[in-house]
């Protein structure tokens, strides 16, 4: 039944008094379908944007930083996406070639955006001559809002949800022939886990406990890799290594909580100076400066 699911059921939420929704995935504009999915994802790169250049100065960057990199690494990200997906479904996209380029219908896979992000990122910096991980700390803050938005075009689409249960906080889907199944909104957890790691790490920020440059995007990987690892052994749409039945996300989360967590202790064994910070580097050279004009005049 789960394989059935079509774009127009409509959606129950039980715990919710039963609530009934049936946002249609696309509208038009002069005759053309625009699908909400490519409108969400769009809305969710812009906010993340804006969100992590509004936090640059507090990890030494500068506004112009995020928005450079934003340039080049957001169609490098959708690439990176499409291509990770396409990659690990290739026996289909073999059999259809037309499809590989649909992206209105789904099929981004979050890791192959953050890799390829990950990747353009390091180019720019090396180009601007800023550190690497304190680009990836501020950068972190907008991957999870934009995250969070982004899951609900999964919402849109009626994909990305979990296996049949009775837990309450299911989710109903009612075919055109009246038929319900009631599965995990894993759409849902996800974007809801995300928001939780997102508030960890403002408090975490706010608190001033940062103690390398790296350590917030450290602390994602490992809360968002955690989360991932639970959520994706609930979907039914998972990508799979080959025919071995291993969840390539599975997998992937695995490593980084592995690698994130031996980092944090390796680095918390260390002495911390709060000197080393890139943004207080940046902020010791600037008084330098002013100290330095104020005794020539």
């Amino acid at each position: 039944m789960l394989d059935t699911i079509q774009r127009d059921s409509v959606i129950s939420f039980p715990m919710l008094g039963n609530l009934r929704l049936n946002p249609p995935s696309y509208f038009t504009i002069f005759g053309r379908p625009i699908y909400f999915y490519g409108v969400i994802i769009g809305l969710a790169f812009l906010l993340g944007i804006l969100f992590a250049s509004k936090r640059a100065k507090r990890f030494g960057l500068k506004e112009d930083d995020i928005y450079d990199a934003a340039i080049w690494g957001i169609p490098c990200a959708i690439i990176g996406a499409r291509l990770y997906y396409v990659l690990f479904q290739l026996d289909y996209y073999r059999q259809h070639p037309d499809e590989i380029l649909a992206i209105r219908n789904g099929g981004l896979a979050i890791y192959g955006g953050v890799i390829a992000g990950v990747l353009t990122a390091y180019l720019v910096c090396r180009r601007k001559k800023i550190p690497f991980p304190a680009m990836l700390d501020c950068l972190c803050y907008g991957l999870l809002l934009g995250q969070i938005i982004g899951r609900w075009g999964n919402f849109m689409n009626r994909e990305a949800f979990g296996a049949e249960t009775s837990v309450f906080c299911r989710m109903g889907l009612t075919a055109p022939d009246g038929t319900t199944v009631y599965v995990h909104p894993t759409f849902l957890y996800e974007s809801l886990w995300n928001l939780g790691v997102l508030l960890f790490l403002l408090r975490f920020d706010e608190a001033g406990k940062r103690r390398f440059d790296g350590h917030c995007i450290t602390l994602y990987f490992l809360l968002y890799g955690l989360g991932r690892f639970w959520i994706e052994g609930l979907r039914t749409d998972s990508l799979y290594i080959g025919g071995t039945g291993i969840r390539v996300s599975q997998a992937l989360s695995l490593v980084l909580v592995l690698a994130s967590a031996a980092l944090l202790i390796y680095k918390h064994s260390q002495p911390f100076s709060p000197g080393d910070l890139y943004v207080n580097r940046v902020a010791a050279q600037e008084a330098a400066v002013i100290i330095e004009k104020t005794e020539e005049s």
